[in-house]
C-alpha cells in the first residue's frame, strides 16, 4: 500500500554509523509512543462489563488473558503512532512543540519506519486472532482506523469534525477488545458503545480546542492540520458541548436499562468533564498531551476516585433507588447489596 505523497514522508535518514546502539534505536522506540501505551486502559470498561455480566469470569486465568490482550492493543496501537509520525511529520514542523518529534528532526530512516509500523501490525493483529474472531476483528478495526486517519488519499484526519470522529471511535473499539477478550459469543450493550465513542469526541475536540488555542495564529494552525482552517474557538467550544451532551444521552439510556446505581456517579462525572474543559483553558494547556495530564495532581487524583465509585456502583445494588426512580431492577445478580 502506498502510504501517501511525497510530502507526508520524512526525509530524515538514519542516525551516523558511528553513533552508539541505543542513539540509533531510540527514534524508533520513541515514534512508537509506548508512553501512550495507557490509553489501552480505555479497555476497562469492556473488561467492567464482561464481569457485570458473567461474574463467574473472576478468576486468575482471566487475568492473564487480559493482560496478553493490553499487550496485542499496545502493538496495534504503535502500529498506527509509528504511521502518525512519519506521514506527520513535515506538518509536525510547523507545530511550537511537535516539531522536536524524531521524524520531524529527520532522525528516522522512511523505510525502516514503514516496517515497524507492517511488523508491529501484523504481529499485534495475528496475535489477536489466537484469542478468538470478534477479538481479531477488533484488532483489525483498530488498525485499520489508524490507515483511515492517517493515509491519503482519505486521511480522515484533515477533515473538520470528522477528524474528531473518526479517531474517537477507537474508544468504542478498545471497549470491544476487553469484552471480546472475555465474552466472544456476544455484543456489549449499544447504548455505552455510543456513549464512549461521544465521551471519546469530547477529549478529542478538546484537545483540538487547547492545540488551536496553544498556536494562536490561524494561519500557521491550518498549515500545521488542514481542519484548522474550518475550526475555530467558538465552533470546537460548540462540538464539545455538543459530543458531552450525546454521551450523557447514551450514558442515561445505559444507567435507566441496565444500572441505575450509576446515577450517584453522575455529579461526580459532570466535575471531571467541567474541570478538564476548563484545564483547555490553560495556556499550553496539559489537555493538548493527555499522557502527561497525570502531572496536574488534584485532577488526576478526582479521575481515579471517579473510576473506582463507577466501578463500586457497577458491582452493587442499591434497591432504595429503583423505587425513588421507578425503574424495574436489572436481572443482573451484584455482588453486594445496600438496603432492601
Amino acid at each position: 500500500m502506498a502510504l501517501g505523497s511525497p510530502e507526508h514522508a520524512t526525509s530524515g535518514s538514519a542516525l551516523p554509523s558511528g553513533t552508539g546502539l541505543w542513539d540509533r534505536v531510540r527514534p524508533y522506540v520513541q515514534i512508537a509512543r509506548i508512553d501512550h501505551w495507557f490509553k489501552n486502559a480505555f479497555m476497562l470498561l469492556g473488561v467492567l462489563l464482561a464481569f457485570f455480566y458473567r461474574p463467574d469470569l473472576f478468576s486468575a486465568a482471566s487475568g492473564w488473558k487480559l493482560l496478553g490482550a493490553f499487550l496485542i492493543a499496545c502493538l496495534v496501537a504503535s502500529s498506527n503512532y509509528v504511521l502518525n509520525e512519519l506521514l506527520d511529520a513535515p506538518l509536525d514542523r510547523e507545530h511550537p512543540t511537535k516539531k522536536n518529534r524524531p521524524a520531524a528532526r529527520g532522525e528516522v530512516n522512511p523505510a525502516a519506519a514503514i516496517l515497524l509500523w507492517g511488523a508491529l501490525g501484523a504481529v499485534g493483529v495475528s496475535a489477536a486472532f489466537t484469542f478468538n474472531g470478534p477479538f481479531g476483528l477488533s484488532a483489525l478495526a483498530l488498525w485499520v482506523m489508524g490507515c483511515i486517519y492517517n493515509v491519503p488519499p482519505i486521511r480522515s484526519k484533515e477533515v473538520a469534525y470528522i477528524d474528531v470522529l473518526s479517531e474517537s471511535v477507537n474508544n468504542p473499539i478498545r471497549l470491544a477488545l476487553g469484552w471480546f477478550a472475555l465474552v466472544p459469543d456476544r455484543l456489549p450493550p449499544l447504548s455505552l458503545v455510543l456513549a464512549y465513542w461521544m465521551v471519546g469526541a469530547f477529549f478529542m475536540a478538546t484537545k483540538r480546542f487547547a492545540e488551536y488555542r496553544s498556536i494562536g495564529d490561524q494561519g500557521r494552525a491550518a498549515r500545521y492540520r488542514r481542519s484548522f482552517s474550518v475550526y475555530n474557538e467558538a465552533r470546537l467550544l460548540a462540538s464539545m458541548v455538543f459530543y458531552v451532551t450525546s454521551c450523557a444521552l447514551f450514558s442515561g439510556v445505559f444507567i435507566t436499562r441496565y444500572k441505575v446505581e450509576l446515577i450517584l456517579c453522575v455529579p461526580f462525572a459532570a466535575g471531571f468533564f467541567a474541570k478538564y474543559m476548563s484545564l483547555s483553558l490553560k495556556d499550553d494547556s496539559p489537555v493538548q498531551n493527555p499522557e502527561k495530564l497525570y502531572r496536574e495532581n488534584g485532577f488526576f487524583a478526582y479521575a481515579i476516585g471517579i473510576t473506582l465509585l463507577f466501578i463500586v456502583l457497577m458491582f452493587v445494588e442499591i434497591p432504595a433507588l429503583y423505587s425513588w426512580f421507578g425503574v424495574e431492577p436489572s436481572s443482573f445478580e451484584p455482588l453486594w447489596r445496600i438496603g432492601s
